[in-house]
């Protein structure tokens, strides 16, 4: 749907719609197929938060992450679905009570990174850094910058570094007795490498994930595609146990990511942090089985899909409109939730399965509407009077 300009105000506004739909409708999310299980033979405990190596024979993962007694493993590839395993990473147990060492992750120069309650709150750094040399790391650091937050409760949750290693996504998270566990804030940000053990935020930080980090979401696990254009994480609605595996994709690797897709969500089993294989070709994540034990589960992508042709059959109308818009077309036949979004994402109205939107309370200007059905996301703006 596109605006008529003999109703627009003035051609500045003109000017920056045409100029924004290729921001809005021009990104393709990937698409993926059925879950296949993984099995890592062998095994006897869960397994969580896997890492796929760039060559796909090893996969790194840890062990249940509930609080203490977390380890670092990897097992070995048989092929896509079947893994050995053969125990501990090398020179990354912590022999302290109560420890937590995971959330692998390596670059192409086999710097191996993960997250490590070691030291801390001795050492507020708690993302650690190492040389890996064979299944051991070495020479073993505190990760420095400015990312970190250097106050009570604030942990660096999770973090992955680029296949460069010269950006690292990291996740600052405030932990203080929430809900289920959970943090009570967090929020994903990108910083760039100083040297081997520094790495400070970039700048445009907020705005690069202006559309990922959600004040509704406890959003985390990043990992980054090796062409830099798709981010792949997880989000929990606040105040909730129900995980989303999510991407947001971008046209260059500088650019600010799009809003999410959702990739799966199972409510009560957990799915969390994707790791994505060095051609796109496949994804890992883990859940929960029916039995309550963590495993690591795979997808084949099937392709792409254009967020403009997921809404051929989603209309709004009026638009422009001044107090109501009205929702209709095929894509709004399942349930569907929708959010509604200003250009930098910030998030005004929020519902489900309403066709009828009450919207005199926004303010004047070019909104957009974020649907979410059983056909899965759609995109459409509207321009408000």
């Amino acid at each position: 749907m596109k605006l008529k300009s003999a109703i627009l105000p003035a051609g500045i506004l003109i000017s920056f719609l045409i100029n924004i739909e290729s921001v809005i409708f021009s990104q393709s999310y990937p698409q993926f197929g059925a879950e296949k299980k993984v099995t890592i033979t062998g095994i006897t405990h869960d397994a969580m938060e896997p890492f796929i190596s760039a060559d796909e024979q090893t996969l790194y993962f840890n062990s249940l992450n509930s609080g203490g007694n977390t380890n670092l493993y990897y097992a070995t590839r048989v092929d896509d679905t079947t893994f050995t395993y053969q125990g501990l990473v090398g020179n990354t147990f912590d022999p302290a009570p109560s420890h937590l060492d995971g959330v692998p992750s390596l670059d192409m120069n086999d710097r191996f990174f993960w997250v490590s309650l070691r030291d801390y709150p001795t050492i507020y750094e708690n993302l650690l850094n190492s040389d890996l040399s064979g299944t051991s790391v070495n020479n073993i650091k505190h990760t420095y910058g400015d990312f970190n937050v250097y106050l009570p409760g604030w942990l660096i949750m999770d973090a992955a570094i680029s296949y460069d290693g010269d950006f690292l996504y990291y996740v600052n998270a405030y932990f203080n007795s929430c809900a289920f566990g959970m943090p009570c804030d967090a929020s994903i940000g990108v910083a760039q490498k100083v040297n081997d053990t520094t790495f400070n935020k970039l700048s445009n930080t907020d705005g690069i994930f202006s559309n990922i980090n959600d004040a509704d979401y406890i959003v985390y696990a990043p990992q980054l595609s090796i062409d830099g254009k798709e981010m792949y994480y997880t989000r929990i609605l606040d105040g909730t146990v129900n995980s989303e595996l999510c991407v947001s994709v971008r046209e260059t690797a500088t650019d600010t990511f799009s809003l999410p897709q959702v990739i799966y969500s199972n409510n009560g089993f957990v799915p969390e942090a994707i790791t994505v294989t060095n051609d796109k070709s496949k994804i890992y994540y883990h859940q929960k089985n029916s039995t309550g034990v963590f495993e690591i589960y795979m997808r084949y992508r099937t392709g792409t899909l254009n967020a403009e042709e997921k809404n051929s059959d989603f209309l709004i109308f009026p638009n422009p409109a001044t107090n109501k818009i009205y929702l209709s077309g095929n894509f709004l036949s399942n349930d569907f939730s929708y959010s509604v979004i200003d250009l930098q994402g910030q998030i005004f109205l929020t519902g489900k399965n309403d066709s009828e939107i009450e919207i005199s309370d926004l303010v004047p200007g070019v909104y957009c509407i974020r649907i979410e059905s059983g056909f899965g996301l759609a995109l459409e703006r509207f321009l408000k009077f």
